[in-house]
């Protein structure tokens, strides 16, 4: 009987000492935690708590690593967004205040009377253009705007893409004609419906032609459509500069302009507006150049959204 006593009392002791261990494991780590918990909170997102498989707490450790992580990862983000967002404001100011100088100058020549007749004529012109660049920067500016957050509202309907390409490509022969530019279309004469926001649609394609024409220096451009079950292809080549390979990774960012010197003409919104009309509709954009021969866009968009 003693022995029996003498087996449960040890038994006990064991059992004690083996709770009494782990209660002291959960409450080091539970200070480990609470530690780690005032480093965050204090700002140090590099804190991490470490623990074993075996720790009972060890969930609760990963929940308070991820968090931090996570918190980190905002913080880079929103850090980035800040940067980006005074890059912005930077190349706004640049963008409004020197043609709208110009404007000014050109408009109190003609109201001082420093030019008269033929040269007012020109002085006027170019003070028009000016206001129209200014004009289409604002609008472009209002539409990224309202696609960055998520405004935009879009319209989506079944319309036969070849009809729809082909009323846009019409407005443009003018245009390419008065700009000196050779043209071809590859446009199926079959229908092709897909569901389509008709207006979206027409800006995508819009913004590509007039990038051509305003920076890619070339006299010969052409648009293709290819379809089959799944997606339309819609595939817009030049013969110009072409873009280096520095440059090409980053033309669809919001005001990024291949030319540094800011002297060039345009507004760096118009690819970066068309990658996100295309993304609306679950497509693809993507550019490929080779130096001194050209520029070819390519857009996937699928059938059925």
């Amino acid at each position: 009987m003693n022995v029996y006593l003498i087996f449960a009392l040890v038994l006990a002791l064991i059992i004690i000492a083996y709770l009494v261990s782990i209660l002291w494991r959960v409450q080091t780590q539970l200070a480990l935690m609470k530690d780690a918990l005032e480093d965050i909170k204090n700002g140090n997102l590099n804190r991490r708590v470490l623990a074993m498989e075996s720790d009972m707490t060890r969930q609760i450790c990963y929940g308070i690593n991820e968090i931090a992580l996570s918190s980190q990862s905002r913080l880079i983000k929103q850090k980035q967004s800040e940067q980006a967002y005074k890059r912005l404001m930077a190349s706004l100011s640049h963008d409004v205040k020197t043609p709208l100088a110009s404007l000014v100058g050109y408009l109190e020549a003609i109201e001082s009377k420093i030019v008269v007749g033929e040269e007012k004529d020109e002085y006027i012109h170019v003070a028009y253009d000016k206001a129209q660049h200014l004009k289409h920067f604002v609008e472009n500016l209002f539409e990224w705007v309202k696609l960055d957050s998520g405004e935009q509202i879009f319209h989506f309907e079944i319309f036969d893409l070849n009809e729809l390409s082909r009323n846009i490509i019409a407005d443009w022969i003018p245009v390419l004609e008065n700009s000196h530019f050779e043209y071809e279309f590859d446009i199926p004469e079959t229908e092709y419906f897909m569901c389509i926001d008709a207006t979206a649609y027409n800006r995508i394609l819009n913004n590509l032609l007039q990038n051509i024409i305003t920076h890619s220096e070339g006299d010969n451009m052409a648009l293709s459509i290819f379809e089959n079950e799944q997606q339309a292809k819609i595939v817009i080549t030049d013969n110009g500069k072409g873009i280096s390979s520095d440059n090409l990774s980053l033309i669809f960012e919001r005001m990024y302009q291949c030319d540094h010197s800011r002297a060039a003409k345009g507004n760096g919104l118009g690819l970066s507006i068309s990658k996100e009309l295309v993304s609306a509709h679950k497509g693809t954009i993507t550019a490929s150049s080779i130096l001194g021969s050209g520029t070819t866009f390519t857009i996937l968009l699928p059938k059925a959204l």
